[in-house]
């Protein structure tokens, strides 16, 4: 792979110098313009290459000020603004360097990927929930968690997820959270 990128160098700088290289008044002028075939030619390569990560999936925001546009793209109006690090968001769809996401109400816009993060997170719903030492409906309870706490996942088992929340760890039941799939049965990062 990295030969056939040196071998399409070669063959650019070798089409855009052609024989005006030895001309030295033109020398510069065509220097110049094999650098920027050379950077276009490595900038078509990082931004063609997909991501090829499953769609929907999710994701968290990576900053505390997020601006939600209408497009992808700076250039569409800027919609809302989320003011929360760590809020879990679904991806349910990508075009370029922008992705389009759904918030836990059903709200979607389009953020730029550089806000978002793979640390997965989720976001307790409904009612306040039991934090327990461990995944059975009778076991001791570590804390009560008020909805609408963020809390980040380690682990999810059958019907429950491992959370850590600001160092208060146990188990809480999935149907708790929004941020983790009902079929996700694995450790996170």
């Amino acid at each position: 792979m990295q030969y056939l990128m040196i071998v399409r160098i070669l063959i650019v700088v070798r089409v855009v110098l052609g024989q005006q290289a030895f001309n030295k008044s033109k020398f510069k002028d065509s220097i110049l313009r094999a650098i920027v075939f050379i950077l276009l030619l490595f900038t078509q390569q990082v931004v063609a290459a997909p991501e090829k990560l499953p769609l929907p999936r999710f994701a968290s925001l990576r900053s505390n000020k997020v601006n939600i546009h209408v497009g992808p793209g700076s250039g569409f109006q800027t919609e809302w603004t989320i003011h929360r690090q760590g809020l879990p968001i679904e991806i349910i769809a990508e075009f370029d360097i922008w992705r389009q996401i759904l918030y836990l109400d059903g709200t979607k816009g389009w953020v730029h990927k550089s806000l978002l993060t793979g640390t997965r997170t989720a976001v307790v719903v409904g009612k306040t929930h039991p934090l327990r030492s461990s995944a059975t409906t009778d076991a001791p309870i570590v804390a009560h968690v008020e909805p609408d706490v963020i809390v980040k996942l380690n682990q999810c088992v059958e019907n429950w997820c491992y959370v850590d929340i600001k160092g208060y760890k146990g188990w809480m039941e999935r149907a708790a959270l929004w941020g983790v799939y009902r079929h996700e049965k694995k450790k996170f990062r």
